[in-house]
C-alpha cells in the first residue's frame, strides 16, 4: 500500500513544491481535488506541467457544491458533465480515477424534516443512471469512476460499502472506502472491507474525530492488516482536519500510518 495525501493539506505554492514536501514527510502520491465550472480542466496544463516533472497524482476527489444524485434534474446534469471532463482528465494523465459521493450535504433522515422529497426507489434510480454514463466515459478513457458512501448525517443514499458495491454494474464502476465514515456505518468495518474487496478501488484515511489518523479511536493495525490480508495494494489517501502545523503533523502522520504497513 502507498501513502498519499489531498492537496489542499500541502504547504506550498506550485503542485511541484507541494509533491516535493509529501515526499519529504513520507508520502508518495497527491490526491487532486476537482471543482466544479470546470475548474479541474482549466488546470490541465499545469497539471501535465508537475506530471512531466514527477508529481505523482494518481486520484481525484470531487470538490464541487452539487452531485449526481441531486433532487434537481438541471444539477445532476452539471455534476455528470462536470465528472466526465475530470476523468477525461485523469485518463490524460494516466491517473486511477475520480471518486464521488451520491452527495454530501443535501438530506440525512436522521435530521428535520426525515423524509426525501424522493423515494429509495428513485434515488437509485437516479444513481444507476448517472453511474453508468460515467462509467462509460470512464472505460473509454481507461479509468475508474469510484463511489464513496457517507455516513447518515451527511448523505441519505450510500452509507455502508455493500451499498456502494450494489451500484458496481460494470467493472469501470469501483468503491472508494472513508475510515472516517466506515467508523460511523460499518457493524464491522475489517469484515465490509474483506467483503468488498473485489470492488475496492480506493481508500481514503482519517481518524474517527476526522483529524489525521493517530489522534482518535480507529483500530488502525486491524483495519490496515485486513487490507493487506485481502491484497490491497492502492493508494491510503489523506483526507482529514490537521491538528496542528501541516509541517510537523504530515510527517508524524505519514509515520504513525507506515508503523502499520
Amino acid at each position: 500500500m502507498k501513502l498519499a495525501v489531498q492537496e489542499q493539506l500541502l504547504p506550498g505554492r506550485t503542485l511541484q513544491e507541494k509533491f516535493a514536501f509529501a515526499v519529504e514527510a513520507g508520502f508518495d502520491a497527491i490526491e487532486l481535488r476537482g471543482k466544479g465550472d470546470f475548474h479541474f480542466a482549466g488546470r490541465l496544463t499545469e497539471l501535465k506541467r508537475a506530471l512531466a516533472d514527477g508529481v505523482v497524482m494518481p486520484t481525484v476527489c470531487v470538490d464541487m457544491p452539487h452531485f449526481i444524485g441531486d433532487f434537481d434534474a438541471a444539477r445532476r446534469k452539471d455534476a455528470i458533465q462536470q465528472l466526465r471532463s475530470q476523468l477525461t482528465v485523469i485518463g490524460e494523465l494516466g491517473g486511477l480515477g475520480v471518486m464521488t459521493p451520491a452527495s454530501w450535504g443535501q438530506f440525512s433522515r436522521r435530521l428535520p424534516p426525515f423524509e426525501p422529497p424522493r423515494s429509495a426507489e428513485e434515488d437509485r434510480e437516479v444513481l444507476t443512471e448517472a453511474l453508468g454514463v460515467l462509467g462509460e466515459h470512464a472505460q473509454r478513457n481507461g479509468v475508474l469512476i469510484m463511489l464513496e458512501p457517507l455516513n447518515r448525517y451527511e448523505n441519505h443514499m450510500v452509507n455502508t460499502l455493500a451499498e456502494a458495491v450494489s451500484y458496481c454494474a460494470m467493472d469501470s464502476i469501483r468503491v472508494v472506502g472513508d475510515t472516517y465514515h466506515m467508523n460511523i456505518e460499518e457493524d464491522d468495518p475489517c469484515r465490509s472491507l474483506a467483503e468488498a474487496a473485489p470492488y475496492l478501488a480506493h481508500m481514503q484515511i482519517s481518524e474517527s474525530n476526522r483529524n489525521q489518523p493517530g489522534t482518535g479511536h480507529l483500530d488502525w493495525g486491524a483495519q490496515l492488516a485486513t487490507l493487506d490480508a485481502v491484497g490491497y495494494d492502492g493508494y491510503l489517501a489523506l483526507e482529514c482536519r490537521l491538528r496542528g502545523e501541516p509541517e510537523i503533523v504530515l510527517p508524524q502522520t505519514a509515520a504513525f500510518v507506515r508503523k502499520f504497513l
